[in-house]
């Protein structure tokens, strides 16, 4: 019997993930972020991805995106929608089509899932 090994990551929290780099939708200034792939094949993408505190506009197109907030805090604003406040132990969903602007308020850390159309 063939089997693929498990892909794992301990401590998410602390976990040391890529080299910050500047975020490219970014709106605020010197607004980076960093990511850490766990897993992905042609469908599915799963990892851990930091960013700092500021704005950034974001489009889900041809994915849709599963987020579990580690730590920090984010607002979330779809044009004709509350404001979504999120933060450590929140769980929500971007589908495929949404678009958006994240107000990151602290440092946000977050595991993503992400399964391509």
């Amino acid at each position: 019997m063939n089997h693929t090994p498990a892909h794992f990551l301990r401590d998410a929290n602390h976990a040391t993930i890529g080299a910050h780099a500047a975020k490219p939708t970014a709106v605020t200034p010197g607004l980076t972020e960093a990511s850490l792939e766990i897993w992905a094949d042609a469908r599915i993408d799963t990892g851990i991805w930091e960013c700092t505190v500021g704005e950034f506009t974001a489009e889900r197109n041809g994915y849709t995106e599963i987020c579990t907030i580690l730590s920090g805090s984010v607002t979330l604003e779809v044009e004709g929608q509350e404001p979504q406040r999120f933060e450590a132990g929140d769980v929500f969903v971007t589908p495929s089509g949404w678009k958006g602007v994240w107000r990151v308020h602290e440092t946000l850390r977050k595991h993503y899932t992400i399964v391509n159309d």
